[in-house]
């Protein structure tokens, strides 16, 4: 069986490596080559486990995921989201173990990252760049769940994620797509469904957002931002 040739979107997203460092020849070859292998996982099933063996990294071509803490009474904490572009399982260290597990929150396609060992300075700087991001956003993270209210958390959230698809696309955008549901949401915002319901709900009788269909619009980014003093990441800069 012929394996399909990427589409004009997964080529999209693997090119934000690029927009993090120049690459050559070569390794653009490379990442034209990893995407021809690609896995998918369907939507709620596991990517990787919490402690499981990290085999090798893998680039997020389609989908959504989230980082994962998963409680013995069956509480989850979203740690993280890991959108298209991003990378899973890029560790420095040898025979890693995943220190937190992986869930497809949305069908995801995965492809494989290209090994940077022998590569030029691009792709290695590039993952380092990718890896810093990740950081930035955790940290983000924390200060979210940490000081902010029900509405700057899901406010500050939206802001990320504008930033982090137009990353993958011709530019950011005020309309996205926002697959996940508000069970997700609450998980990952440390709130009930309902508390998140509500918020949502007022947001949009505030007149900041509509979210119909799966599709987040923003309507005054400038005042979202200056609510919740967003700083865009510096890292994506070359």
């Amino acid at each position: 069986m012929n394996t399909p040739s990427p589409s004009p979107f997964e080529t999209r997203v693997v090119s934000r490596l690029g927009a993090l460092a120049p690459l050559d020849t070569h390794e653009w070859e490379a990442l034209a080559e990893a995407q021809l292998v690609r896995h998918r996982v369907a939507a709620h099933r596991n990517i990787i486990e919490e402690g499981a063996r990290v085999t090798s990294p893998r680039i997020i071509l389609a989908g959504w995921a989230g980082r994962t803490r998963i409680f013995a009474d069956g509480r989850r904490q979203i740690l993280s989201l890991l959108l298209p572009g991003d990378l899973i399982g890029k560790c420095r260290q040898s025979h890693p173990l995943a220190a937190t597990g992986a869930v497809a929150l949305t069908d995801v396609t995965l492809c494989p990252a290209p090994d940077s060992r022998h590569a030029k300075h691009g792709l290695a700087e590039a993952y380092a760049r990718s890896s810093a991001l990740e950081e930035y956003y955790l940290f983000r993270q924390i200060a979210r769940l940490g000081r902010m209210s029900a509405y700057e958390r899901i406010v500050d959230l939206l802001l990320e994620v504008r930033e982090r698809l137009g990353a993958v696309a011709l530019g950011p955008k005020d309309s996205f797509h926002f697959p996940i549901t508000q069970e997700a949401l609450a998980d990952l915002l440390g709130l009930t469904s309902v508390h998140v319901n509500r918020t949502l709900k007022a947001l949009r009788q505030d007149g900041l957002i509509d979210l119909r269909s799966s599709t987040m619009h923003i309507k005054d980014p400038a005042v979202l931002a200056a609510l919740v003093e967003h700083r865009p990441a510096a890292v994506f800069e070359n």
